[in-house]
């Protein structure tokens, strides 16, 4: 017999109905891809708000969190996006580095660190990208060396979305010097508020800086919090990438359809949706859509995470969103292309399409995600059928 769910669209509703209010009534709406520096101390606040109803760990296993199945966490998730919820400022020590430190770190390692991220009281980055290591992550050069009890580590990192908020960083570090590609890496998990650690924000096309560059110059972290065996960093890290296209992909999606949901408004509402040509653009949105939820369902219910189905996805809903960025502005015409009055901020539509442009090549660019493709599967294709 399937499990009931228990977890209520309804309840999730009523709560956010209830919570997304007064002080917090400015976040609806806020934050996300391009908008990350809106009201980060009040939505540092609100994550804070969500860890102590519970919210945060849902699909975490018991006794680390509550255990959800996958249809709860959907029930959350796009109850969550409907109601306008900030973009998320735990996400990634929530989704990246929690399922990591469950399926490899130390009983110490999650006792230490999964309190602390269930309450959101420490803010997480990834350290992984580098200046010529950024999509082909087996080259990285930032390097640790174990000094006693610490390791000591001397790097750069860039692309680090979040950095300028993060109490903590999860880096990928080269520990045998005379190791090469995927051997000689550890995982380690490095306090960044330290004297060694320098964070540069990144100006995006969006006028705002999301994205960071991380300079470690001997920053440090204790002997014992290497996720995994020292050497065997590159299996741990593909593993957090694995976790990265998870369930809040259904979240996402309905965010992409708030944004297809103003593209038609603003097409009904200019004439150009009486245009065959955008009708037609407007439809095959739609139909992507559709396509990307349906692809997401069929990945979360398989009992392993699939490498495959996750670059597929990244593949089809980046395209999806970049081509989206461009209907909005064919939609607008001439006038999209200019800003509107003083202070000259970027419209919605404006920043969807600039943003966008990043969207096939952050998190693994498209020819990255085709490569794994290709020798995940065509790569096991017996000779003669290709």
């Amino acid at each position: 017999m399937a499990r009931e769910v228990s977890l209520r669209a309804a309840d999730v509703r009523a709560w956010l109905r209830e919570h997304l209010t007064g002080e917090f009534a400015p976040l609806v709406g806020a934050g996300g891809p391009g908008r990350e520096h809106e009201q980060l101390e009040l939505r540092a606040k609100w994550e804070r708000e969500l860890g102590a109803a519970g919210w945060i760990g849902l699909g975490w296993p018991a006794p680390y969190g509550r255990g959800a199945s996958i249809a709860e966490q959907v029930v959350f998730f796009e109850e969550y996006a409907r109601a306008g919820g900030p973009g998320r400022l735990s996400h990634i020590g929530e989704y990246l580095l929690a399922p990591t430190l469950i399926a490899h770190g130390t009983e110490a390692q999650r006792r230490r660190f999964l309190p602390p991220i269930a309450r959101a009281e420490e803010l997480w980055c990834q350290g992984y990208s580098e200046p010529g290591a950024g999509s082909d992550l087996a080259g990285v050069r930032t390097r640790a060396e174990l000094s006693g009890d610490r390791w000591r580590i001397t790097g750069q990192k860039v692309w680090t979305s979040l950095a300028h908020a993060a109490d903590w960083c999860f880096v990928l570090a080269r520990t045998d010097p005379a190791a090469t590609r995927k051997s000689g890496l550890s995982y380690l998990l490095v306090p960044m508020r330290q004297p060694g650690v320098e964070v540069r924000p990144i100006m995006q096309l969006t006028g705002t800086s999301e994205f960071n560059e991380v300079f470690f110059d001997g920053a440090s972290t204790d002997a014992d919090l290497v996720v995994g065996a020292p050497g065997d960093g590159w299996r741990v890290a593909t593993r957090t990438l694995s976790y990265e296209r998870g369930v809040a992909t259904l979240g996402q999606q309905l965010g992409f359809a708030r944004e297809l949901d103003a593209v038609v408004a603003a097409a009904r509402a200019n004439g150009s949706f009486d245009d065959p040509v955008v009708a037609d653009r407007i439809a095959e949105a739609w139909a992507g859509l559709q396509g990307l939820r349906h692809h997401a369902l069929r990945a979360l219910s398989a009992t392993e995470p699939d490498p495959v189905g996750a670059s597929v996805a990244k593949l089809l809903w980046a395209g999806w969103h970049q081509r989206l960025g461009e209907l909005a502005m064919d939609v607008g015409g001439a006038a999209s292309t200019v800003a509107e009055a003083a202070p000259y901020e970027l419209t919605d539509a404006q920043r969807l399409f600039l943003f966008t442009r990043a969207d096939t090549i952050y998190g693994g660019s498209d020819e990255i995600q085709r490569n794994i493709v290709a020798d995940r599967i065509l790569g096991r294709t017996p000779r003669g059928t290709r």
